[in-house]
């Protein structure tokens, strides 16, 4: 086993909750290690082990593993798991996607996921607890609204106009609401206060984040981003060493459509548009590539930003 070990020179892991399988290669690319571990016995062998390639994909748990990898002085390399998937050989078990997270580190061609710092992570799970809790506002709102209609009171779109419309129905005493349902309505107001105070906790924790991060504080200087846009791009891009130009950028977040190119006829532009920012194949439940949470917010303050210059510069006549 010893003899075996100090050939290796790439390693697949297939992370596991408890369990861990992992295949070795040598620099033939013949499998010659294949074994499991579980959590502690995992990290002690590869402290142990001759420095090498690591590689896992990318799920829960694969960045604190790589970060530990890489302490222990070897290369972490996460991969996307939809770029492992080709490797895979038949009969598909935790030990074959190993071996196919081992294939898959070798090629010259791969792309890789930058491995976060804790900070980095710490500040993706603020932004994603804050989705979490604008969409339970949205949903929130949408239900009492549709609750209202049902007694012939409605109330205008948007939070903003929410605010001010709710504590004027709770208090008009003249609409057609008994007396059980406006108790339940007023509860849901405390629930959506509630929802607003933790957004707005979450939203100040992550303006006190960017501070002391030197990336986002280089992204707040591009005109139509402000803290949040640039404490979410650098807590899931990093500094963006890993991409080579701004095409593969603008492709990772989702702004390039998706390939047709053995398409005869001409599509318009809403076909287009529809291809970067709408859901295709919305019958089979599949989003559009990308980060829709990131792509949002940019697409939407690029826009006021475009219109803010149109209104400051006055071209000739």
């Amino acid at each position: 086993m010893k003899k075996q070990l100090q050939t290796v020179t790439v390693f697949g892991i297939d992370i596991g909750k408890n369990s861990f399988h992992v295949v070795g290669l040598d620099s033939t690319g013949q499998p010659v290690v294949r074994t499991k571990f579980r959590r502690d016995g995992l990290l002690q062998y590869f402290a142990n082990a001759r420095t090498a390639t690591v590689g896992m994909e990318s799920c829960p748990g694969s960045q604190w593993l790589a970060r530990k990898i890489e302490a222990m002085g070897h290369t972490a390399r996460i991969i996307p798991a939809q770029f492992v998937k080709p490797y895979v050989k038949s009969n598909k078990n935790d030990m074959v996607d190993a071996a196919a997270i081992a294939e898959a580190v070798t090629r010259p061609t791969m792309r890789f996921v930058q491995v976060r710092q804790p900070e980095q992570s710490a500040r993706q799970a603020l932004h994603r607890v804050r989705d979490r809790y604008m969409s339970q506002r949205t949903g929130l709102i949408n239900q009492i609204r549709g609750f209202l209609l049902e007694f012939g009171i409605p109330i205008r779109q948007g939070a903003g106009v929410f605010r001010i419309d709710m504590p004027r129905v709770l208090g008009d005493e003249d609409n057609e609401l008994p007396p059980s349902m406006r108790q339940l309505l007023a509860d849901l107001w405390n629930d959506f206060k509630g929802l607003e105070k933790r957004i707005e906790e979450i939203t100040r924790q992550i303006q006190r984040s960017v501070q002391y991060c030197d990336t986002a504080r280089r992204l707040m200087t591009v005109p139509g981003i402000g803290p949040l846009a640039a404490s979410a791009l650098e807590a899931s891009a990093g500094n963006g060493h890993q991409f080579t130009n701004g095409r593969l950028f603008a492709a990772w977040l989702g702004l390039t459509p998706r390939n047709r190119s053995a398409l005869k006829t001409e599509e318009s532009y809403w076909e287009r548009h529809a291809r970067i920012s709408s859901w295709p194949g919305r019958q089979k439940g599949r989003l559009a590539r990308g980060r829709i949470h990131l792509r949002k917010p940019l697409c939407v303050r690029s826009i006021s930003a475009l219109a803010k210059t149109e209104r400051t510069i006055h071209f000739p006549a």
